[in-house]
């Protein structure tokens, strides 16, 4: 059996959209479903209980809350094995020390109200700038399934040299039968020339070029097995994978290595976390 995948419940419907999420996840792995309810969630988040969790904010147990997430995961996969766990400690913490024993963590959106699915809660945040593993945040418009759904193809921003991102795309590619697209951003400084006489198409042919090189190289290791699409694209990265992520399964990016300051998620990340149209993983670079 794989190493779990773990998935972080509160009670509240984008969690438990989470869970259907990390249902199909943990079958595709071959993996065991650990839900995890840290007790002091609502200390950070506020109350905002999905209608089957049952009762009222205040008056619902940890053990109402994991029941009702195992149901939901076992609703659509009788088989899998799926275990709970009521911990003590705040939610951050919770889930970046379950994750240190885990394939990948789940959780979802958590704003209030109407806003739930626009807003990302500081949970989630936090796990994803800080999770030793991949960490899936369920967002986008999309039928909370890992699989189906009319969304055949997964999509990995990808930097100038292979990554664990990338690496992580592959597997998660294999697994789904998906088709994979590789997309590498670039840019051309708007007051930039070139003075060599026989380079010609301007500068911006330049950094079309050279974007489709580093591309190539960061691929170079692809399995032959993974349908890969290749595109290089003019704009902020982040403003092209947003773009990328409106007709897409599985939207994956790179974290990078702490710095000085400890864990942090950059600003692609961090953007595509709060703005995307699917389903985000943020894989952590090995220190």
């Amino acid at each position: 059996m794989n190493l779990p995948l773990i998935v972080g419940v509160d009670g509240s419907e984008p969690s438990l959209r989470a869970v259907d999420w990390a249902a199909d996840e943990a079958v595709l792995r071959r993996a065991s479903l650990r839900i995890v309810y840290a007790s002091l969630w609502e200390r950070y988040e506020g109350p905002a209980l999905a209608p089957e969790v049952g009762g009222t904010s205040g008056r619902v147990a940890a053990e109402d809350i994991l029941a009702a997430a195992a149901r939901r995961a076992l609703r659509h996969h009788a088989e899998l094995p799926v275990t709970t766990a009521d911990v003590l400690k705040e939610p951050e913490y919770a889930l970046v020390r379950e994750g240190r024993d885990a394939s990948a963590v789940v959780v979802g959106t958590r704003g209030r109200s109407g806003l739930a699915d626009l807003l990302l809660g500081s949970v989630s945040l936090t796990v994803a700038a800080r999770a030793d593993c991949p960490v899936v945040v369920i967002r986008g418009n999309h039928n909370s399934r890992a699989v189906g759904g009319g969304q055949d193809h997964i999509v990995v921003g990808v930097a100038d040299a292979p990554t664990a991102a990338v690496r992580f795309a592959y597997e998660e590619a294999k697994r789904r039968g998906a088709a994979l697209e590789a997309v590498r951003a670039w840019r051309c400084p708007r007051h930039e020339t070139v003075g060599h006489p026989l380079l010609t198409g301007g500068p911006e042919r330049l950094h079309e070029e050279r974007a489709a090189k580093e591309l190539e190289q960061a691929l170079a290791d692809a399995p032959l097995e993974v349908r890969l699409r290749r595109r290089t694209a003019e704009g902020p990265a982040h403003g092209v994978l947003l773009a990328a992520s409106r007709d897409a399964g599985l939207l994956i990016v790179g974290r990078r290595r702490p710095g000085r300051l400890g864990p942090h998620l950059g600003r692609v990340a961090h953007t595509v976390l709060h703005h995307s149209g699917c389903p985000v993983v943020v894989v952590p670079e090995p220190e």
